[in-house]
């Protein structure tokens, strides 16, 4: 039982730090906040961003690996297999964002120019639709977790 719980509690943690990177991420990538510092930022946020989406993934398996319900009953529901495909979502959002981050930092770095308005706004909107997909995800744990919608 103390294992169920601490993989629960594992899980969680990660979940929240995955939150709060992706809030953050959000709350910078923005033109009125827009500057060396942000750009310089943004990439390390990012990077956290996505640690926190492995370590939701890893948390996640080990769950299902050593987990009172076992890996077979987990496999078999349809919302886990919907909450690892947003998480996916999520995380590959975050990494087409990452290469915009870094290649702002090149141009920062080579021609101390900032992001232009267009390319900032596109870039957001990948972020906003992660964290938009992120919101989906404690719905469907909270459905699996008590049965509901499950085989």
């Amino acid at each position: 039982m103390i294992t169920e719980a601490l993989l629960a509690y594992a899980h969680i943690m990660a979940f929240l730090m995955l939150a709060t990177f992706m809030t953050s991420e959000t709350a910078l990538c923005r033109q009125g906040w827009m500057n060396p510092a942000v750009v310089r930022r943004l990439a390390w946020v990012n990077l956290l961003t996505l640690v926190s989406g492995a370590l939701v993934l890893l948390t996640g398996l080990a769950r299902i690996a050593w987990g009172l319900k076992g890996s077979g009953w987990y496999w078999s529901q349809p919302l886990l297999h919907a909450k690892i495909t947003l998480l996916v979502m999520m995380l590959a959002l975050s990494l087409l964002a990452r290469r915009r981050y870094l290649a702002w930092r090149a141009t920062l770095d080579a021609q101390g120019s900032l992001p232009s308005e267009p390319d900032l706004r596109a870039t957001r909107r990948l972020v906003m639709w992660a964290a938009h997909l992120m919101v989906v995800v404690p719905l469907l744990a909270v459905l699996l977790a008590r049965g509901i919608g499950t085989r």
